[in-house]
């Protein structure tokens, strides 16, 4: 198979709307944990430690797709210096190494999607709860 240039350039305005997105996800994932801290510290709630432990979760799977889709991105670059390089081979590895990355940093996005209804659930189970009822001993 034979790449050619416009191959390996269409990853990247999906690349870049896919970056904006998974750092709107981390600002918002950071301003929660922000204010979950400063709830914590104030009334000690044994529910935001079940909160941080999915927003734990969340944020490492969020740093794992930044990364993937940054190597996929680079990985396109490479591949687009092989074709102008005429390397064929190496252009038709490294393209499919892109893609192989980009599924990965979408399949890491699916997962914390689901994460994250859990956090509403969270938050649900604690809206229900009698008041007091949650707090620490």
């Amino acid at each position: 198979m034979t790449l050619e240039i416009s191959t390996p350039a269409l990853l990247f305005p999906a690349v870049s709307l896919l970056f904006l997105s998974y750092t709107n996800r981390f600002l918002h994932l950071a301003a929660l944990v922000r204010t979950l801290h400063g709830e914590w510290d104030r009334d000690r709630k044994d529910s935001a430690r079940v909160q941080i432990t999915n927003l734990r979760k969340r944020l490492f799977l969020i740093r794992w797709m930044q990364l993937l889709g940054a190597l996929s991105l680079l990985l396109c670059v490479i591949s687009m210096i092989a074709i102008l390089s005429e390397a064929q081979w190496v252009a038709n590895a490294t393209f499919f190494a892109a893609v192989v990355m980009m599924s990965l940093s979408l399949a890491s996005l699916v997962v914390e999607i689901l994460i994250s209804g859990g956090a509403l659930k969270i938050l649900l189970s604690q809206m229900e709860k009698p008041d007091g009822e949650d707090r620490k001993s």
